[in-house]
C-alpha cells in the first residue's frame, strides 16, 4: 500500500517549530502495522528535521547557531532580491534538508522518547508551507 497526501501548514514565524501533531492530524487514523512515513517540504527556504522535542532551549540554540554559521547581509551574496534573509535561508535549508523518513511500528510513528518533527523556518515571513506525506506499508 502507498498513500500520499499533500497538505499545508499555516505560516510560522522564523525559527524551529515542532509540528509532529500537525503532521499526525493529516495522516489516516489507522496507519499500517509496519511501514515508513516519508515527509517532504516543497520549499527551498525552509527545512524538516527530527530533534529534541522537550526543551525549548534546543530550538532557540538551533536558531542562534545557524544564524552564526550563515549570517545575513554577507557582502558577496548576489541573490538578494527577496531580502537579506533569502539566500541565507536557501543555504540553511540545504544544510538541514527537505525531508525526513520515520519508521511506522505497530501502527504508530516510531520516534524516540524525546524526538519530534521540526519545521525549520528560515525566512522572516515564509508564509504557508506545503508538505507531502507518503506512507509505505
Amino acid at each position: 500500500m502507498v498513500l500520499q497526501k499533500e497538505f499545508s501548514l499555516p505560516p510560522y514565524p522564523r525559527g524551529y517549530h515542532i509540528i509532529t501533531q500537525e503532521v499526525l492530524a493529516q495522516l489516516p487514523e489507522s496507519l499500517p502495522v509496519r511501514g515508513i512515513l516519508h515527509l517532504f517540504i516543497k520549499h527551498t527556504s525552509a527545512g524538516l528535521t527530527i530533534n529534541e522535542n522537550a526543551d525549548s532551549d534546543v530550538r532557540t540554540d538551533f536558531e542562534s547557531i545557524f544564524n552564526h554559521i550563515v549570517p545575513e547581509n554577507m557582502p558577496f551574496l548576489r541573490h538578494t532580491i527577496e531580502g537579506p534573509d533569502d539566500m541565507p535561508a536557501h543555504i540553511k535549508a540545504a544544510m538541514i534538508g527537505s525531508s525526513v523518513t520515520i519508521p511506522i511500528t505497530n501502527g504508530r510513528l516510531n520516534l524516540g522518547t524525546w524526538q519530534g518533527i521540526f519545521l525549520c523556518e528560515f525566512r522572516n515571513r515564509g508564509g504557508s508551507r506545503k508538505l507531502v506525506a507518503t506512507i509505505y506499508g
